[in-house]
């Protein structure tokens, strides 16, 4: 949850089959139909279900092939929280389908964090709905369809839309009317409350209801008693089964995890427990519980990406509280560190005076690098974002170039250069949100008919979409392309050492550099000129042959993009072949987005590469001095890895 200025914000897969294309390949997305299919090779390009499949090895996502994986994309949608279609993301297939196509080819995504209603999927006690069911399937499929991977989020804020009455200042969205009516919880009322987010706390409605989850009350209804968290756990499996049973083989693949709740809050605690002891009390037995449910259902071999205290890591010291999934020992390979991050001082409008910088984020996100160290798992932020319009808007443009800096790295764009050993993974994210819708709904609040809520978000004042359509119904970018789209390792053939990207985003007419090349690289520096870049550092593995990928933005055309690393350089990048070690494609999906591919000799070495649309043609002589001060760079910055 976010803190902000009027309201709170509670704002406040994968790779993208890198490997893929469509080229008389057996299976809709370029993989053989068959799980014991060996793997094929065509020109170099990898048509195989190991490329599909993302897995859980120690701290990194990994594909068949043993390529470290990064996921990268959005949040679809926070539609899911409105009544005005039906609790799902998309009023039809066909729109999902534009949104994927426009999410891939204007964003470079891999992945999407696909948000689930419990209330609609489970509308009456111990039934599920079908049609629901089906029509969420077939808008994941769309996604699918793209090329993205999808982990699917059951999706609760403020517990239930149904605990608030027709005259409430807040929305909330979750469990089920059955639910909140068997529960006879107080009114709701808020107080004093400036932030919707303080309803989790404050709320005696919302933080009983919240208690009666975690505590798996009894409650009676019309077709008996239910256990409230039991029967969220059957309709979650439920879900799951029809999901996998309703998706072809090859799309199945693509799924990447489930998340089982989101923005867990234990609501109240009981005298002597802390919010460090409800985790491993509380929340991780329900997460064992949830781990079984997908074991039955058929996703044994996918992660559940679980989440702790939602405030965890809140950057307001009196909204901070313990957590972290502290006392559990570790996880393992079967669940995901699955965490949020919303710099509530910014979206307060009090507590953080100016805009972001350099290096803000540094310290939050080498937390989360931390906490997935120390629970040996792979780790996402699976939500983060900002205020679009408002009071504190003019945030925006700094504080999510700040939050991709860190995603990228663990340092700031001053330290990089001079420290990029300790650079660290580069961190799977899903950015809050992607609403085509954004600006057009025609939601009843609280299904209040004289409260239509048809700006921005339609949920408690927010407006973080980075997309909308425009007049004719195609969709549009509302932030900078430059910052959206973005250069970042989809696959790694061996581990990542070090990765940064200068996107040269702007904040109006101000383009924003956090990262300049040293003066002490001047080649470098002069073949980058005033052009965004990116730099990789990788150490190649022996135990593949598949090549390195790294999504091109669509600033970055063929013709105009230069590469220089110890494969070689070049300037316009040659169609992918098998002798071409430095080269470009296209991602799967049926779209326009593009990937680098670098295939390295094979064996285990250090590997570096910079990808540049600076200058716009570079002689073979600049390139050839700048590959001497890389090589020089990497030799003396200590990579051990």
């Amino acid at each position: 949850m976010v803190y902000r200025g009027a309201h709170v914000k509670k704002r406040t897969l994968g790779i993208s089959l890198g490997l893929v294309m469509v080229l008389g390949v057996v299976g809709a997305y370029g993989v053989s139909n068959s799980a014991d299919a060996a793997p094929v090779k065509k020109d170099g390009l990898w048509f195989d279900d190991l490329a599909a499949e993302v897995s859980v090895d120690g701290t990194r996502f990994v594909d068949g092939h043993g390529r470290e994986v990064v996921l990268r994309g959005f949040n679809v949608s926070g539609e899911v929280k409105l009544e005005e279609n039906g609790g799902l993301p998309f009023a039809s297939t066909a729109d999902a389908r534009k949104s994927a196509k426009a999410l891939r080819e204007m964003a470079g995504a891999n992945s999407v964090r696909f948000l689930l209603s419990w209330a609609k999927a489970n509308p009456e006690p111990g039934k599920v709905d079908e049609k629901y069911l089906a029509a969420a399937t077939a808008q994941i499929k769309a996604f699918l369809d793209a090329g993205l991977r999808v982990y699917p989020d059951f999706h609760q804020d403020l517990y239930s839309r149904y605990l608030f009455n027709k005259g409430s200042w807040y929305q909330g969205d979750g469990a089920p009317k059955w639910v909140v009516e068997a529960g006879g919880y107080p009114k709701e009322n808020c107080g004093i409350c400036v932030q919707w987010g303080q309803n989790i706390t404050q709320n005696k409605a919302v933080t009983s209801a919240h208690r009666d989850f975690w505590r798996n009350r009894e409650v009676t209804t019309s077709a008996g008693n239910f256990k409230i968290q039991d029967a969220f756990l059957d309709t979650a499996e439920e879900t799951m089964k029809y999901i996998k049973g309703h998706l072809p083989a090859e799309s199945f693949k693509l799924v990447a995890g489930f998340d089982p709740l989101n923005e867990p809050h234990a609501g109240t605690y009981d005298s002597g427990e802390t919010s460090k002891s409800w985790e491993k009390d509380r929340l991780w037995p329900f997460y064992q519980n949830f781990r079984a449910r997908m074991d039955a259902a058929g996703w044994q071999d996918k992660p559940a990406f679980v989440e702790p205290n939602l405030f965890w890591n809140s950057n307001i010291f009196f909204a901070k509280q313990e957590g972290g999934l502290q006392g559990i020992g570790t996880l393992g390979s079967r669940y995901v560190f699955n965490t949020h991050f919303y710099d509530h001082a910014a979206m307060s409008g009090i507590f953080m005076p100016g805009k972001a910088s350099d290096g803000r984020y540094v310290d939050d996100f080498r937390k989360i690098r931390d906490r997935s160290t120390a629970l040996n798992t792979a780790s996402i932020v699976s939500e983060f974002g900002h205020h679009l319009s408002g009071s504190v808007a003019d945030k925006a443009p700094t504080v999510l170039k700040g939050m991709y800096q860190s995603l990228d790295s663990r340092m700031s764009g001053a330290d990089w250069w001079k420290k990029a050993a300790e650079s660290g993974p580069v961190l799977s994210s899903t950015q809050w949100q992607w609403d085509i819708y954004s600006g057009r709904h025609h939601e009843l609040k609280n299904d209040n008919p004289d409260k239509v809520l048809t700006d921005h978000d339609a949920w408690n004042d927010e407006d973080l979409s980075s997309v909308a359509l425009d007049d004719s119904g195609t969709p549009v970018l509302r932030q900078d392309a430059r910052l959206i789209d973005r250069l970042y390792p989809e696959a790694v053939a061996g581990r990542t050492l070090a990765f940064t990207y200068e996107d040269r985003s702007r904040d109006g007419s101000k383009t924003l550099t956090w990262n300049p090349v040293p003066s002490s690289m001047p080649n470098v520096a002069q073949l980058v000129g005033e052009g965004q870049y990116g730099v990789l550092v990788w150490r190649s593995d022996s135990g593949t042959e598949a090549p390195t990928e790294l999504h091109l933005p669509g600033g970055f055309a063929s013709a105009s993009t230069t590469v220089v690393s110890d494969l070689g350089t070049v300037t316009g990048l040659p169609a992918y072949s098998s002798d071409t070690p430095i080269a470009a494609a296209a991602e799967t999906g049926g779209t326009d987005a593009r990937r680098l591919l670098l295939t390295t000799p094979g064996g285990s070495a250090l590997h570096y590469a910079l990808v540049t649309n600076g200058a716009e043609k570079p002689s073979p002589d600049l390139r050839a001095a700048a590959q001497k001060e890389l090589a020089a760079w990497v030799a003396a910055s200590g990579f051990t890895g």
